[in-house]
């Protein structure tokens, strides 16, 4: 009887303490499934489909170990719908009336677009005016033609055209806008004789074939290019050739001209102690039947920095404007007034450096 009584006690007594054991095991495993899952987040990240074992206490109190699956999303839309995206900063949208969105700078802009489109339509039609005016003048690079006469182009396409081709050609400058008297007359000055005075004649064919030459008109200037003679001469021969187109003489002229004996008396006393100034002299001074002191003649054509400058051994009047003066002369019937006008201009363009070479000269001889 007793031993039965000890061991119902000893049974009760187990099974009292059945509850506080399990109780103990539940706490222990509830801190070992915390630790567990914190350390494998922080170590060991799941991966997607990947499963784990995981401890849960059922309702009998024991613990079991069930299989857990954690499905990462792998873009499906439907588990994590994507973020929206942030608007940038600084573009702040409203709505217009009409609910369409727009910048707040446009609502501003949208205030002033009445005066934008005058502005915008004026700057079309001054753009549209300047491409048609562009389009009426001539581009120097269709003026291309080479060892062509300004004159030439100047008849075949127009002023324009030869102005670009004078400029390609080193003939333009600010000089071209003017007169050729401009050039070779100096304004309110001497009408009267001066110290160097320029001489030109015109000459016209005697003889079968009209290759001989008798003085026609006989023109000088003085330094300032003003004339201060100018006379035609009637011919001592039967004219063969007046030569026109060239000469510009023509029969009126010389019938009703000056005699030669009293012209060539009239220019010997002009010219005498003066510096005489022309182009190819010897040929004026020929038909006029005169000499002149060589150490005062000034010849355009013999002068040698002339030369050298043309690249030409016997330069033309005509060149030299040309090149040096940047004027046209003789264009059509040659004018002995022009012609004497642009023999002096050249003469004082080089006046000091040509008279110290004279000079130089003349010292030299002297010494010799």
């Amino acid at each position: 009887m007793t031993k039965e009584v000890v061991s119902l006690v000893s049974v009760n007594e187990a099974e009292r303490q059945e509850p506080l054991k399990l109780l103990k095991q539940k706490a222990n495993s509830s801190e070992s499934l915390a630790t567990c899952q914190t350390y494998s987040k922080k170590t060991q990240p799941l991966k997607a489909g990947n499963s784990q074992e995981v401890p849960i206490i059922n309702g009998n109190g024991n613990m079991v170990k069930v299989k857990s699956t954690n499905k990462m999303d792998s873009g499906s839309g439907k588990d994590n719908p994507p973020l929206a995206k942030a608007k940038p900063k600084g573009c702040a949208m409203v709505k217009n009336m009409n609910g369409t969105r727009s910048n707040g700078k446009d609502c501003k802009d949208k205030k002033k677009n009445g005066d934008i489109l005058k502005q915008k339509d004026d700057i079309k039609h001054k753009r549209r005016k300047a491409e048609e005016h562009a389009e009426q003048q001539l581009k120097e690079a269709e003026i291309w033609f080479d060892d062509v006469d300004p004159k030439d182009i100047e008849a075949a396409i127009g002023p324009e055209a030869a102005k670009i081709a004078r400029r390609n050609l080193g003939l333009e400058t600010h000089q071209c806008s003017q007169s050729v008297e401009q050039v070779l007359v100096k304004e309110n000055a001497s009408k009267g004789l001066t110290r160097a005075v320029a001489m030109d004649c015109e000459m016209v064919g005697v003889g079968p074939k009209g290759e001989d030459s008798i003085v026609a008109r006989v023109s000088i200037v003085n330094q300032f290019g003003k004339c201060v003679y100018d006379k035609y001469v009637k011919p001592t021969e039967e004219v063969t050739d007046y030569r026109t187109a060239v000469s510009g003489i023509r029969p009126d002229n010389i019938n009703t001209g000056e005699d030669f004996k009293t012209v060539q008396k009239e220019v010997a006393d002009i010219l005498r102690g003066r510096i005489l100034v022309g182009h190819a002299l010897r040929n004026d001074l020929k038909v006029l039947f005169l000499d002149h002191p060589q150490k005062k003649i000034r010849d355009t054509q013999r002068y040698k920095p002339f030369r050298q400058r043309v690249g030409n051994g016997r330069p033309s009047l005509k060149l030299l404007c040309e090149k040096l003066l940047n004027v046209q002369v003789q264009t059509s019937e040659h004018c002995s007034v022009q012609d004497a006008q642009a023999a002096m201009r050249l003469y004082t363009l080089e006046k000091k450096k040509w008279e110290a070479a004279v000079k130089n000269k003349s010292n030299k001889n002297c010494k010799t």
